[in-house]
């Protein structure tokens, strides 16, 4: 959960307070003059402050305790629910504001709260003006993931020093089965290597997003402060080209709660650190030795294989280079996604940003992003985009890789293969959600004998992999309407060995891997949203048609009828089946008087800003038609339906409609 800092305070003092009121203090000693007594009577083992938390518990002191202490704070994010929703700033505008709950500390569990006091020295916007109040400015946004928990910082305008100030309550539980409800020691703690993952992202004027800088965090130097807190200076790198320029630093205190009855040497700490690097920098390089002896090999089959699409290592936003494979990961959502198209749909709302491409065309950088910073941003390349959707494929029980070629004109592409157990094969195009049928074309058939068409965009195959396998394209034509996907033969596809990708690309098997982050819930009301965009775009067509001296009245009944027609489009998105345009058109014609002319021209967006989504619509000059319509009796209708998806990723439907007698 997420707290300011200046709540802390005020929490200290509230529970201060309830405990004095109860007179906590004589509880606890007449427990412990009579835990000291039991432990003399039995035995001469030390008591523990594990012993100490039972006897409270067993006299139901703690649940005494908590029954009425709350506090309210920002709504929090778990595995499946949405982060905190920020609260209003007072000198820009944010309207991605909710109401406030209550949550309760459990006095049994291991928190790490970790305060960021501001930034500094984000020299990029040293001459940027003080925004004034009301204005709208670009905003910084600092994400964090620890442990299968996230959490995000409300927006600030950007500055050179930006005033970011946040509080977190992290929770610090064991992984091992029956370990998780206990409160972590500290040399359970040492061993925890899970980082602190900063994500943060700047959002402009028009809501476009840009990753500034993704970090990580090893939070366990505060396990040798004596206080339980220590504070330091966090200094943010760039992402791809300039991974090695520093883009801020962010100062960030770390406190234990409760207090360690233990602290740890700081030595003890650093030797620990040390033996992991030196463990995961072993596996690397011997992975990256069995790589190029592999290479050798698949080289020496046929020497045309130095052309093919064949990519081992992706750059990561750090630049980074790691294994493809450790890209992928089987990623379940819960009950936020219901099935696998559902899960292609919600990727191709991610939004397509055309960052360097495969193979380096161009001599431009190539960049593949860590899942956290793909999902924070909101946008990224075919290569992010075919990664989340081959892990989502494999949570949901498919036999999914990752394929890496070409499409028309030999543009490099990252696409999405599942094989079925008949051993049929089907294309995805995690950029669109479409889905392809694979029929391969027999090149030995007789010259006049029928052969099946492609109907996939894809021209060529170098690999595919997904989180544990690695096979290298070894056919004599990697033209994918020739490839034959008979993964089991050797002859076809070379395959990488399972056992040393598992050394470097299992979770866990190094340091240096990102952990894997769950998928969040949305915040965003959709009828909320439809609702405000619908009266935006009145606005809009109203103030459009002033402008050409025509008077705009709007039909009601018209633009609810338009609902049906939305949620089909937006279904047949998803599971590819049309439906419900029968009663859609049966309802229009019931609608339109005997005499008058009815057009509708609907338009799909991925984004919320109506005055960009209308420019837009006016493009189009079947569009500027209903827009602009003049004759006797014009009505005009308007529907906006907005579709929402895990990590507020939006399918934003909408609907001109007119209907007129006569056109002058």
């Amino acid at each position: 959960m997420s707290l300011p800092p200046e709540k802390t305070s005020e929490l200290k003092h509230i529970i201060h307070s309830h405990l004095l009121k109860m007179d906590i203090h004589g509880k606890i000693r007449e427990v412990l003059a009579e835990t000291v007594r039991e432990e003399h009577g039995t035995g001469q083992r030390s008591l523990t402050e594990v012993d100490f938390l039972l006897a409270l518990q067993r006299r139901g002191i703690i649940d005494d305790v908590m029954k009425d202490l709350h506090f309210t704070q920002e709504a929090a994010t778990d595995v499946e629910k949405g982060f905190p929703t920020p609260k209003p700033a007072t000198h820009f505008v944010d309207k991605d504001v909710s109401q406030l709950k209550k949550s309760s500390i459990d006095p049994s569990r291991r928190y790490l709260y970790l305060q960021v006091l501001g930034g500094k020295a984000f020299l990029e916007h040293l001459q940027d003006p003080k925004p004034l109040p009301g204005q709208v400015c670009s905003t910084f946004t600092l994400y964090l993931h620890f442990r299968n928990q996230r959490y995000r910082s409300k927006p600030v305008p950007c500055a050179c020093e930006p005033d970011l100030k946040e509080g977190f309550f992290l929770e610090v539980h064991k992984d091992a089965a029956g370990e998780a409800g206990k409160m972590a020691d500290s040399t359970a703690m040492l061993s925890m290597c899970d980082p602190v993952h900063f994500v943060l992202i700047k959002t402009d004027t028009s809501s476009e997003t840009t990753l500034v800088s993704s970090y990580f965090l090893d939070w366990r130097t505060v396990l040798s402060s004596p206080s339980g807190k220590t504070c330091i200076a966090v200094e943010l790198m760039g992402v791809g080209s300039e991974c090695n320029v520093p883009a801020g630093v962010l100062t960030v205190s770390l406190e234990l709660y409760p207090l360690l009855l233990q602290t740890l040497n700081s030595d003890v700490i650093s030797t620990q650190q040390s033996l992991e690097r030196q463990r995961t920098t072993e596996k690397e390089k011997l992975f990256l030795v069995y790589a190029k002896q592999w290479w050798r090999e698949f080289l020496d089959i046929r020497p045309s294989h130095q052309s093919k699409m064949v990519k081992i290592f992706g750059q990561d936003e750090n630049g980074i280079n790691r294994p493809v494979c450790s890209y992928v990961c089987v990623l379940r959502a819960g009950r936020l996604l219901e099935s696998p198209r559902q899960a292609a749909r919600f990727v191709s709302l991610l939004a397509y940003d055309k960052a360097p491409v495969v193979g380096g065309g161009g001599g431009k950088q190539e960049q593949w992003c860590t899942l956290m910073a793909f999902l924070c941003r909101g946008k990224g390349d075919c290569e992010d985009h075919a990664t989340l959707l081959c892990s989502l494929l494999l949570g949901f029980g498919l036999d999914a890789y990752v394929c890496v070629g070409t499409k028309a004109k030999g543009v490099p592409h990252a696409w999405v293969l599942t094989q079925g157990n008949d051993g049929s094969i089907t294309f995805w195009e995690s950029l669109t959600a479409h889905r392809y049928l694979h029929r391969p074309i027999d090149p030995d058939a007789p010259p006049l004998a029928p052969q099946p068409k492609s109907s996939s965009p894809y021209r060529t195959v170098g690999c595919v992999f997904n989180h544990q396998t690695f096979l290298a394209n070894c056919q004599p034509s990697d033209a994918v309407e020739l490839c034959v996907f008979d993964f089991q033969n050797q002859s076809r596809w070379k395959a990488m060995s399972e056992e040393a990708l598992k050394t470097v690309c299992a979770p866990g098997s190094t340091t240096s891997l990102p952990p894997l982050p769950p998928l969040t819930a949305p915040t965003l009301d959709p009828t909320a949203a439809s609702n405000q965009l619908e009266l935006e775009m009145r606005h809009l067509v109203y103030e459009h048609r002033k402008d050409l001296a025509l008077e705009t009245v709007w039909d009601d009944h018209l633009s609810y009828l338009l609902s049906s027609a939305l949620s089909a489009y937006e279904l047949e998105r998803c599971t590819g089946v049309s439906c419900g345009n029968e009663e859609f058109q049966d309802a229009v014609r019931r609608a339109v008087p005997d005499g008058h002319t009815f057009k509708g021209f609907p338009i799909h967006f991925l984004h919320r800003n109506t005055r960009r989504a209308f420019a837009t619509c006016l493009r189009s000059s079947f569009c500027e038609e209903i827009v602009c319509c003049r004759g006797d009796h014009v009505r005009l209708a308007v529907r906006v339906r907005v579709f929402v998806y895990p990590e507020n990723a939006c399918a934003v439907w909408l609907m001109f409609a007119c209907k007129y007698r006569s056109v002058l």
